[in-house]
């Protein structure tokens, strides 16, 4: 069952989307080489807990244990911090960040970049972006939700990059994950119509090398199978009456 989201419903969304993009603005001055992705994450945590007066949705989801999850270079999705993940000149990494207020959840992801990068890791952020932008600009009522992925796909190839199929975006409102899914690749089954008041995920994870991957040990860490550089933005979207709002913009960003 998908669930239409109500009026009162989208006030809170818009409410926890934003302080959700607020997290992943503050967060920016910290991502300097020498700092360790615990000391991230404790920073974020501080942020929410004793300035947003708000709880992590990540924190004890299904046994993860920390407050976000920071993905450095190979890593693709859920990466536990810790101490030992130091940054350095040239890294690129993504933070998902999710949070709950007044029962309602919000979920976004960014890529940084540490100082300088090579010139095939700022690429595939860049195309990242581009693909999650494009996507989003279709939205609308009425459209197949399965144009999201063929738009999304069609970026990744014409770079030569390939897109992640395990994981895909989600519906989102007082459940952290709900239907309808979102591909982010083409799939034969054009799905469902679009509504208004449908709230969602798009989060497109793109990889350099081959689509194929792998978790660690801890069984929460998804690396790429040939080491091969990844990168993830993602977005929260509600669809309006004539197209659609970002529920997570960050402050100066603007869907381009």
């Amino acid at each position: 069952m998908i669930i239409i989201k109500n009026k009162f419903d989208i006030k809170k969304m818009i409410e926890v989307g934003k302080l959700t993009a607020n997290v992943l603005d503050m967060i920016k001055k910290y991502i300097v080489p020498g700092i360790n992705t615990n000391e991230i994450n404790d920073i974020c945590q501080d942020y929410i807990v004793k300035k947003q007066k708000l709880i992590s949705a990540c924190l004890g989801y299904k046994g993860y244990p920390k407050s976000t999850c920071i993905s450095v270079n190979d890593v693709v999705c859920h990466g536990i911090p810790n101490k030992k993940t130091i940054l350095k000149k040239g890294d690129i990494l993504n933070i998902d960040i999710s949070l709950i207020k007044d029962g309602y959840f919000g979920d976004s992801s960014k890529m940084f970049i540490v100082e300088k990068c090579s010139n095939i890791a700022k690429k595939l952020c860049q195309i990242t972006l581009k693909s999650l932008y494009s996507a989003i600009k279709i939205i609308k009522p009425g459209i197949r939700i399965g144009k999201i992925g063929k738009v999304i796909e069609k970026i990744a190839k014409k770079n030569r990059f390939s897109v992640v199929r395990e994981y895909c975006g989600h519906g989102i409102g007082k459940n952290f994950h709900e239907k309808p899914y979102i591909l982010h690749y083409k799939s034969k089954n054009k799905g469902i119509y679009l509504k208004e008041g449908m709230i969602f995920t798009i989060e497109p994870m793109i990889n350099v090398g081959k689509r194929n991957i792998f978790c660690d040990k801890d069984k929460w860490t998804v690396r790429t199978k040939d080491k091969s550089l990844s990168a993830q933005y993602e977005h929260t979207i509600l669809v309006t009456k004539n197209g659609y709002k970002v529920l997570t913009l960050r402050k100066n960003e603007k869907i381009k």
